[in-house]
Order: structure tokens, then sequence, then C-alpha cells
């Protein structure tokens, strides 16, 4: 309970610097890109997909950037603002439906969301002033690794795991320094589910641990990560409005109405998706990054 309060405030914190950023923002800047907040439906579509299937294990923030890029509503630098802030307060709310399906210890459980609510704190202030280029990299990268996990995840190639709900000594010390990690790498667009599942398997633990940790670190890192992107303004509004949106519905219904779905077919083509938008991220950075070393030279 006092976990879930603390999650509560976080998430209220966040409403609250969100709102007033929306407020006194009315006119187009050059960070952002677009004066509205109002999403389009295609917005809010988004939204509702991406959290529905989040749900059931496959993430959102690859499947997001996917159907961003494919529909063209989020410029490529506001990409990792737009998903830590957009997906925020969805996060908080899954982690009241979720965080008590397994009773992880709480010398375990908290130490662990504490450390990712570190790194996000820390990574999204170092994202949030990276080039257009670096972050179509970082974030290629990121998808390519995220659809790795996937395919292992589908392949069964995942570690099984032991039944252990808590760790301590030197294995507590490792899964807090992977979680504040795997904190810091989200702000970038790597989702946690899969890595924090390797990470709790490998340490011992009953795989279903990872869903109080994952929900709890998510709960805690997107408000945080959330609130930097919206102070430094490199965040696409009416896209996060949207995700936030559709989002809501889409984890209500998910949680409470839908009780079965071909889910592992459909992660094959959530596969496919995300690699082929990882290797066009890829593409797009590296024209960039040629453009200005051939620009720089040609200069010199």
């Amino acid at each position: 309970m006092a976990l879930l309060v603390i999650l509560a405030l976080f998430g209220v914190r966040f409403v609250w610097v969100l709102v007033a950023a929306l407020r006194r923002t009315p006119r187009e800047t050059p960070a952002s890109g677009d004066s509205r907040w109002a999403p389009t439906p295609a917005d809010a579509g988004v939204g509702f997909v991406t959290v529905f299937f989040d749900t059931f294990g496959i993430g959102s923030f690859a499947t997001t950037t996917a159907m961003f890029r494919a529909f063209r509503l989020v410029p490529d630098e506001l990409l990792p603002g737009t998903l830590n802030v957009g997906h925020a307060v969805t996060s908080v709310l899954s982690a009241f439906i979720f965080i008590e399906l397994v009773p992880v210890a709480a010398g375990t459980l908290l130490p662990m969301i504490a450390a990712a609510g570190l790194g996000a704190w820390l990574g999204s202030g170092i994202v949030a002033r990276l080039p257009r280029h670096r972050i179509r990299i970082g974030m290629g990268v990121a998808l390519l690794v995220a659809a790795s996990l996937m395919l292992l995840t589908q392949l069964g190639r995942l570690p099984a795991g032991a039944d252990t709900l808590a760790l301590s000594g030197p294995r507590l010390a490792v899964a807090v320094g992977v979680n504040f990690l795997l904190g810091g790498l989200m702000t970038l667009g790597i989702g946690l589910y899969a890595p924090c599942m390797i990470l709790v398997s490998l340490l011992g633990m009953n795989p279903l641990a990872a869903f109080p940790i994952m929900m709890g670190s998510c709960a805690i890192l997107l408000p945080i990560s959330g609130a930097r992107f919206v102070r430094e303004n490199r965040f696409r509004r009416s896209a996060a409005v949207g995700l936030t949106l559709g989002g809501i519905p889409a984890l209500l219904m998910a949680a409470y109405i839908v009780k079965s779905l071909p889910i592992h077919a459909v992660r094959w083509i959530v596969i496919a998706v995300v690699l082929y938008t990882a290797l066009t991220m890829l593409r797009a950075g590296r024209r960039e990054l040629t453009s200005i070393r051939t620009g720089s030279s040609g200069s010199a």
C-alpha cells in the first residue's frame, strides 16, 4: 500500500507538470515543432493499440516507435521524449492493476524500483540534449535489441529461472545495478519488460517476479523521465496526449475484459515490424551523419 501511494504521488506530480506545460506553450517552438496539444484520431489510435498489447507482455515502446514512424506522426528527434511522456500515466495505472500479482519481497522490489527511477532521471537529461542523428542511431540499436529479445521469447530461449521471490547480498546488488542501467536505457526507447525478465531469471527468481518489478519500475521512471522531457520541451505534445488518452481505455479493456488472444502469432508480426523500423532508423541516422561529416569536410 505504501508503494502504491508513492507511485500515485509520482503520477499526480507528473500530470501537474504536463498540464502546466501544455497551458503555458500556446505557440509553436523550434524544439517541439507543434503548437497544439489536442491529439488527432491517429495519435489516440496508436496509444490504444500499443498499450493494449503492452498489457500482454509485447511492450509499448518499440511498437509505438514503429507506428509513429510509419504514419509520420512524430519527428525522430522527439520520439524518446514523446514515448516517455505519453506512456507515463498508463504505466502508473498498470502498476495499480498488476503490481500485486506476485508477492515479491519488499527488500528486493523497492531497491530495484528506486534504481530504475534514478537511471531514468540521469538518462533523460542526456537523451533530451542529443542531436537527431544520434537519437536515430541510438533508437535503431535499441529497437534491434528489443526485436532480438522478442525473438528469444518466441523461441523459448530465455532462461527458465527458479522459484525464489527475494534476493540478497551480491545477487541483489547485481539486480539493482542492472535495473539502474535499464531505467536509463528506457529513456532512449528500449522497453524494460524483456530485459527484466532475463535479469530475474538469471538471478534465480521466478520469471513472474518480472511483472511487479517491471510495472513498479515503469511507474516510477516514466513520470520522472517524462517530466524532464516536458521541461526540456523535447516531445510532441499532441502525440503524447493521444498516447495517454488512447492508452487508458485500452489498459482497462485488456485488464478486465479480454481473456485470450493469439499473442504468440501477434508477436511474430511485431518482431517483423520492429526489425524493419530499426533498420530504417539506423539507415536514416547513418545518412544524416554522413551528410554532417561531408558538410564539415567541405567547409573545411
